[in-house]
């Protein structure tokens, strides 16, 4: 038992012997962070349905042919800007049919960015502009005998470029459950308008990092990653921002072992299933990294926290319902939150098809 525990000056005291952390550093560091006072703030992509009152400053379908899509995978670029990477997009003729998703509609591309330069996102996310034309490209073969289509799952600047990391899927499955041919990197020097297919990084097929997030601190690049779909755990690597392009010098956490240099298999679990669609920052207001995602068990987007990269990381805390929002995935943070309790993500919804931004206040727990 603790003996002789009191407070001096704002410092812990325990048995006559002075702790080097404030109070509110020690309390803080065993207290969870919870989202609260969620909204729906606007409509981000495709065209406003019957009854719908949300803003859509960006009219995606009548400016740049994006009538229907998902994602939002959003970074900061080279140039100053964020980008917002989305997945497969249909064209102004985009219908929403009974079962959502994409339906038959026309002018089908695998990915497409957004831009914006907008940090005032209490009224609505405006793009400067779209670049929509398919950047990472997919011959589209969809009898599950080769590329069926590309979609990124994360995005970052490092080395001077813009890059996408991408998952090309070789045939859908059941719900959250989907096969890759491979997943890889694709580098833009032109602030997305193009980009190259990195032939030096490759995950494969059954990869725990098939599927990742990243987020940048101290030099490095940490990726989190998952096995194809939205089944699987979480999985921990990290390089250098110069090292993008160097596969042997990533190095992956083992719960055992620490930090091992080029051995993928290495990586042991650091969040357990089920995860999809991954999006990680490091919040300094709060000094926690947070990490979202989807549980398809749940159908709940939820929020995890911790003090470090490698854990533990707390439980998870519900920050959107599927039924409030029905068919929803993907909670991609936008960099705005990273100096802040105001908490910006981009969410999807499978029956509309379309991308909305939310908001949710975060705090310490009580």
């Amino acid at each position: 038992m603790l003996k002789n525990k009191y407070i001096r000056n704002g410092i812990l005291i325990l048995s006559g012997v002075l702790l080097s952390v404030s109070f509110y550093a020690f309390i803080a560091a065993k207290r969870d962070i919870v989202p609260f006072n969620l909204e729906r703030l606007a409509r981000v992509t495709g065209k406003s349905i019957s009854g719908e009152t949300l803003p859509n400053p960006n009219k995606t379908n009548e400016l740049y042919d994006v009538g229907g899509t998902d994602l939002g995978i959003a970074w900061k670029m080279g140039n100053g800007k964020v980008g917002f990477f989305f997945g497969d997009t249909y064209g102004n003729d985009f219908i929403v049919v009974n079962e959502g998703g994409p339906g038959k509609a026309g002018n089908w591309r695998s990915n497409v960015l957004g831009l914006s330069t907008d940090k005032n996102l209490e009224d609505v996310l405006t793009f400067d502009g779209m670049i929509a034309h398919q950047i990472v490209p997919s011959p589209h073969i969809t009898d599950g005998t080769g590329s069926h289509t590309t979609i990124p799952t994360a995005a970052i600047h490092a080395a001077g470029a813009d890059y996408v990391h991408y998952m090309d899927v070789r045939k859908w499955g059941s719900i959250g459950s989907w096969t890759t041919n491979y997943s890889g990197l694709s580098k833009s020097t032109n602030n997305g308008e193009n980009s190259i297919k990195c032939n030096e990084i490759r995950f494969g097929a059954l990869s725990n990092f098939a599927e990742v997030t990243y987020a940048k601190k101290d030099g490095f690049v940490y990726m989190i990653g998952t096995v194809p779909g939205r089944w699987g755990s979480a999985h921990l690597a990290r390089f250098k921002e110069s090292d993008i392009l160097k596969q042997a010098a990533y190095e992956y956490w083992s719960n055992t072992k620490g930090w091992v240099k080029n051995d993928e298999k290495s990586a042991d679990a650091l969040i357990e299933a089920p995860l999809g669609e991954l999006s990680l920052a490091y919040n300094k207001k709060f000094k926690r990294w947070i990490i979202t995602y989807l549980n398809e068990k749940k159908a709940e987007i939820v929020l995890r926290d911790a003090e470090n990269i490698t854990g533990p990381w707390s439980s998870e805390k519900t920050l959107v319902k599927a039924t409030e929002y029905p068919g929803l995935y993907g909670a991609f943070m936008h960099p705005a939150n990273e100096n802040s309790d105001e908490f910006y993500f981009l969410m999807s919804m499978w029956k509309p098809y379309n991308v909305f931004l939310m908001k949710a206040k975060l705090k310490f727990a009580d």
